[in-house]
C-alpha cells in the first residue's frame, strides 16, 4: 500500500469486457513528507477520486478483493481518499490545507 496523488485519467476505449465501467487514474507516489517521486502507476478508481487528491493505493491480490474488482484483472486500486496523516505525532497533511510539491 502507498500514498499517491491523482495526476490524471487514463482512457482506454478498447479493453477487456469485464473492465467496462471501471475508471482508470494515473497516480504518482509521494513520500510521507509530501515530496513527489518519479514513480507512477495506473490504478482502478473505485472511490471516485479527483485529480490532485491524495489517495491510498492497494496493489497485488488485495486489489481484487473488493466487490467492484472481484474476478477482474486489476493490479492496483484506489482504496481510500486521504483526509490527514501524521508522522511521529506531527500532522504532515490535512486535505485542503497543503499542496504536494
Amino acid at each position: 500500500m502507498f500514498i499517491g496523488e491523482v495526476v490524471g485519467t487514463v482512457v482506454a476505449t478498447r479493453k477487456t469486457a469485464n473492465m467496462d465501467g471501471l475508471p482508470l487514474r494515473l497516480v504518482r507516489k509521494i513520500t510521507p513528507g509530501l515530496e513527489s517521486t518519479s514513480a507512477y502507476t495506473v490504478v482502478v478508481d473505485i472511490m471516485g477520486a479527483s485529480e490532485g487528491e491524495l489517495v491510498l493505493v492497494s496493489s497485488g491480490s488485495s486489489a481484487r478483493q473488493t466487490i467492484q474488482t472481484d474476478a477482474r484483472p486489476c493490479d492496483a486500486i484506489i482504496m481510500a481518499i486521504v483526509d490527514t496523516w501524521q508522522v511521529d505525532g506531527a500532522v504532515q497533511y490535512t486535505k485542503g490545507e497543503l499542496a504536494v510539491e
